[in-house]
């Protein structure tokens, strides 16, 4: 009766209809064709890259939170191509890696290069994978200050300094630093340097005074830190992967769930809702907001 009334209402209506059909099916294909999908069935193996200087922790951190509490990842592998980075955010990783070891298995597997605080939160997992060649090791604390005292005397320019103590400036370019003030930063690095040893004593189950032996900052190739007990075998991610999976009870070749940065996307904040049906309902809803999509009763 209202096709035969409002043709061209009704014309709008199914074409409104189609074309909203349309996105849901194209979108949901797109994010169904996807190799880590939300939508991913099955036992799978969760793989968290860690890329580049660590000075933000809190990726890493969100990443690890959320796979060790998926019920289908198993098992997780974190993918190390790191020189280091800070201090802090290296044992806040290191801290979280400890917390989800207790609920699954975690395989570090090292890139290119895994160094220094690289090397740091991969100590933590439950096995250490390297290349041969891997860049490994540099168990050490460095700080370095750059002094333009010399050159602001040339170009005529000088400073002032107002602190509230006798160690607030400390290391600043102005001026040559004290004896005084060498042993107090020497101390500090002393002290995360028996930090970093006691980590690697603790992860590797190896005696403080073998590790101290070797943490004066060396590098080493992924063979090399084998032999020293450093990792525990080589082989590349793939293989890290499959032996995670066989850690975490998977049967057979396991499927891989890369976690992702979450970057904000519209449709999938569309996709949201659980059944294509609620997403459907998000998208009319809208459209009868905007006046885009015509229905009975509504001009």
């Amino acid at each position: 009766m209202f096709a035969r009334r409002h043709p061209v209402l009704f014309s709008l209506l199914v074409i409104c209809t189609i074309g909203a059909v349309a996105v849901i099916s194209v979108t949901a294909i797109f994010f169904l064709g996807k190799r880590n999908s939300a939508f991913q069935f099955g036992e799978n193996v969760g793989v968290i890259e860690i890329k580049g200087i660590i000075a933000d922790p809190k990726p890493i951190l969100t990443h690890l939170k959320e796979l060790r509490n998926k019920k289908d990842i198993k098992a997780i592998v974190l993918r190390i191509d790191s020189p280091g980075g800070g201090v802090g955010p290296s044992q806040e990783i290191y801290e979280e890696v400890k917390k989800t070891k207790h609920l699954k298995k975690i395989v570090a597997s090292m890139g290119a290069i895994a160094a220094s605080g690289g090397y740091y939160v991969a100590v933590a997992t439950d096995h250490i994978m390297a290349n041969p060649g891997t860049i490994t090791g540099s168990i050490g604390v460095i700080m370095e200050f750059a002094n333009f005292e010399e050159l602001f005397k040339k170009i005529g320019v000088a400073a002032f300094v107002l602190k509230s103590g006798q160690y607030k400036d400390v290391g600043s370019p102005l001026r040559q630093m004290t004896s005084k003030e060498k042993e107090l930063l020497q101390g500090f690095i002393d002290n995360v340097h028996q930090q970093f040893v006691v980590a690697v004593a603790e992860g590797r189950k190896m005696p403080e005074a073998e590790v101290q032996a070797i943490a004066d900052g060396r590098i080493l190739s992924g063979e090399q830190a084998r032999e020293l007990g450093l990792l525990d075998s080589l082989g590349n991610l793939e293989d890290a992967i499959s032996l995670a999976g066989k850690l975490g009870g998977i049967k057979g070749e396991p499927s891989v769930f890369y976690a992702k940065e979450k970057k904000f996307s519209l449709l999938e904040y569309l996709l949201g809702s659980s059944t294509l049906i609620g997403v459907l309902d998000q998208i009319t809803a809208a459209a009868l907001h905007s006046g885009y999509l015509c229905l009975p009763g509504r001009t």
